[in-house]
């Protein structure tokens, strides 16, 4: 037996305290399978809600006023209402209308599932905050600079990704650091639709091993990693993209 396992074994023996995951093999992979999860959902709503950010900044500056509308107007809709109540409604109203299929038994079978739902709606989420990061940053970029990128023949869709992009995401790191660690905080939500993310196999584990406090306390500790890694990883990006001088 190995020796983490079997120390954990003893612990619950001798103290009750019931670590399962730590030395039960089936809640050990149930645990691993929702991290697995919960990790796919955050890094892809975080890299889709980047390029909904980066888009929506771009097109908020258009010269349509239909553009210009539709940008804003989905920036005040999903800002303004609970991200749980946005996988409420396209997993049960949406997906409810959309076409679907039928499983080797016959039941209907949705043509997106509900991890499928939960990016698309946390992804909407989070765009629509980092829409607003990315303006910010756009307008903190010197007239000066992007006339001279004008002057230089630039087009404005090159004079965006080359020089406005890049100067504006130095700005707007600190509060896009901020949004991104909620949204990955705000995952935990996807459990209301039955995705079995980390929160969805601890409620499980701690549902048949009545081990409520010790799952709560790996549930802390995972989120507490997960958040602390994902602020270290901004924080290395920021230093990384740092100009001397620039902003001061």
């Amino acid at each position: 037996m190995d020796v983490i396992p079997a120390w954990f074994q003893n612990l619950y023996e001798t103290t009750g305290l019931n670590f399962t995951v730590f030395y039960d093999a089936y809640d050990w992979n149930r645990y691993v399978n929702g991290l697995k999860t919960t990790l796919v959902l955050a890094v892809v709503t975080i890299l889709v809600s980047l390029v909904i950010g980066a888009v929506g900044a771009l097109l908020q500056s258009a010269p349509s006023r239909v553009v210009r509308g539709a940008v804003n107007a989905f920036v005040v809709v999903f800002r303004n209402t609970p991200p749980l109540v946005q996988i409420f409604f396209f997993y049960f109203g949406v997906g409810a209308v959309l076409p679907a299929g039928q499983d080797q038994f016959g039941l209907r079978q949705p043509i997106i599932d509900n991890l499928q739902w939960a990016i698309i709606a946390l992804s909407l989420f989070a765009g629509a905050f980092n829409v607003e990061i990315f303006r910010s940053g756009i307008e903190a970029v010197p007239k000066t600079t992007v006339e001279a990128a004008e002057a230089l023949g630039y087009t404005r869709i090159r004079a965006y990704l080359f020089v406005i992009l890049p100067l504006a995401l130095r700005v707007c790191l600190p509060a896009l650091n901020n949004n991104l660690v909620n949204l990955l905080k705000t995952t935990t939500l996807a459990y209301a639709i039955a995705v079995p993310e980390t929160l969805y196999a601890v409620k499980q584990i701690w549902s048949e091993s009545q081990n409520v406090l010790e799952m709560m306390l790996v549930l802390f500790v995972t989120y507490g990693v997960l958040v602390g890694l994902l602020v270290w990883i901004m924080h290395r990006w920021e230093k990384a993209l740092r100009i001397p001088g620039y902003g001061r």
